[in-house]
Order: C-alpha cells, then structure tokens, then sequence
C-alpha cells in the first residue's frame, strides 16, 4: 500500500487543543518544493468517542467554515470527553478560490472517495480522509449549502440507506444536529461521496444543506453553530444542553423530486423555497434570452410537497437543476 504524502504538523491523539495543518506536498510554478497547507485543530480530552467535522467540501459554502472556525476557538478539552477533529476548509484550494471545485486539478472533493494517494491533490486529501481520519471517527457531520448555483431550505439530512440500523442512528443524530428542516435524502448521485464512504464504513453521518447564492446569513451560521454544538452533545463529547426547537420533517423518496433543464435561457421562479407545491403546478419558467414574442416554458411539479430547493442564477443552462420538492412527514 502506499504511504499518504501528506503529514500532519500537529498530534492527532494527544490531550489538549492542538492548531496546524495538513501538509500536502504540491510543487508548482511559484513554489517549486511548496505545499498545500489545510488548517486543522484537533481538541481531546482523554479516552471518548470521536467526532470529525468539516467545512467547504466544495469551495463556495461558507455557514461549515464560519462555524468551525468559531469552534476551533471557543471549543476547549476540559469541556469535552474524547476528541473532535475539526477541518473548516475540507476542500482548501476550492475554499480559497471561491470555487465549488479545486482550482488545481477540478476536483469536485464530494465526487473523489476513496481518492489515490498517488493521484491529483484533491484525491490526495480524499485519500487521507478515507484512510486515515475517518477510521479515527465515530461520528461526522460534513456542512453543505447550494453554493453559487442552488439555494436551499435551511437542512440538516441523512440518507436513505439499505442499513436500516445504521441510517436510524445518523436519524437521531440529524436530530440533535435540530435544523429547521430534517430531511431524509435520496442522491441522484452518490458515486465517490465523502458521504458514501462515511456511511460504508458504518460510521453516523449528517449532512447538511444550508442555504445558497454563494454566501451565508445571519441566520444559516446561527443553525450551523448550533446543530455542531448540539451533534457533539448527542455524541456524549460534550456535557451540556441541547438547544432544541422545532423542526419539520421531510423525505425524498423518488427520483420525481427533480426537476432539471432541457435548454438554456433565462430562470424565473413562480414557487418561493417552503411553498407548498401540488403535482402538475408550474414551479419555473424559462425564458428566451435572444429574441422576443416567444412564450416560455414550464417546469411541472412531478410530485405534490413543499420546495426545498430552487435553482439561484437568473440565467439555467440545459442540464441544471431547475428545483427539488421534498414531502412532509406527518
């Protein structure tokens, strides 16, 4: 087997709070023995459980960041029993480019697992993640929002899974983690997830979807916050209350909760993210952006429920996702 090539500069199992990186050796133009230089803090306090916790898995989300970083400051091992492992940029070259995929090689980190440790960097941070700080975790909770093209309802998810047991513990988890929304999700695309080797290493998983546009908001870093302090309360890391209000529960459960482009033009939203939506209803249009006198057209709901997530730009291309609708539970 090969050996990783990337070193960590500070202990990864040592008591106290311990700040670095993980150093990815990256020889480049402008630094011929540089390297790519991931921040990480680790936090222990003797014999525990685990939890790892990650940002910006694609570049352009910021609530995971936002609040990981607060937590590398303010998180201290005499609150805790066992360890958290906290990696605010997960993907860092997209994460300081502002990009869902690495500026480097384009790798999209949530399509690279089980990754190479010969391979390009961003199979290399896979790579490690999946050999390394994964098999150290009993728990992980990875923060998403819709980045630069989608927009979401403020979620925490898990998903559907063939391991029942296993997907009803990442359900209490999601739980705790007590987002607005909960939702129980289906990928239409779950090859090379960070999410799928989390889950096929029988490990508890939540996964979140924030919010979208780019950008975060008052409101979505507070949910992070919480669902990351609450999570690690559920895990029995830290000794404190649970910050719990409602939530409303959702599931995707078929592919008709997708709607996506057949052609490009300019994106208008007839339904507002939590709008109740009944099968057959027009929930976008399309309009021309080269000619006028042309009438739009329509995207249909497939299925009647609530949208949780809308296409952000003003301009879709063919192929975008045009909007998700999830049903309401109970």
């Amino acid at each position: 087997m090969i050996k990783t090539p990337i070193t960590p500069t500070i202990p990864l199992d040592q008591d106290g709070a311990h700040h670095g990186f993980l150093r990815l050796p990256y020889s480049r133009d402008d630094s011929a023995w540089g390297s790519v230089m991931i921040p990480i803090t680790v936090i222990q306090n003797g014999p525990g459980p685990t939890a790892l916790l990650t940002g910006a898995n694609h570049g352009d989300e910021y609530e995971g960041p936002i609040a990981l970083q607060e937590l590398t400051v303010t998180l201290k091992p005499e609150d805790i029993t066992g360890r958290v492992i906290i990696v605010p940029a997960f993907n860092y070259p997209a994460f300081r480019a502002g990009t869902r995929t690495s500026p480097i090689d384009k790798g999209n980190m949530n399509r690279s697992f089980p990754g190479r440790p010969d391979g390009t960097p961003t199979e290399k941070i896979a790579d490690y993640f999946q050999r390394v700080l994964l098999p150290m975790a009993d728990i992980a909770v990875d923060f998403h929002s819709g980045g630069k093209t989608l927009d979401f309802l403020p979620f925490a998810a898990v998903h559907i899974l063939d391991d029942k047991s296993l997907e009803a513990a990442c359900v209490r988890a999601m739980r705790a983690f007590n987002a607005p929304y909960s939702v129980r999700m289906r990928e239409i695309d779950n090859v090379g997830m960070y999410d799928t080797a989390v889950e096929e290493m029988g490990k508890v998983l939540v996964t979140t979807e924030l919010g979208g546009g780019g950008t975060s908001t008052a409101r979505s870093n507070a949910i992070a916050k919480k669902g990351a302090r609450n999570v690690l309360i559920h895990a029995g890391i830290l000794d404190a209350e649970m910050q719990i209000d409602d939530t409303v529960t959702l599931t995707m459960p078929d592919d008709d909760c997708f709607l996506f482009s057949e052609g490009e033009g300019l994106y208008e939203a007839l339904v507002d993210l939590g709008d109740p939506v009944r099968k057959g209803d027009v929930v976008a249009r399309r309009w021309p952006v080269d000619r006028t006198g042309q009438v739009p057209v329509d995207y249909h709901a497939r299925r009647g429920g609530i949208l949780i997530s809308r296409h952000h730009p003003g301009l879709i291309k063919s192929g975008d996702c045009v909007a998700v609708i999830g049903d309401v539970v109970g």
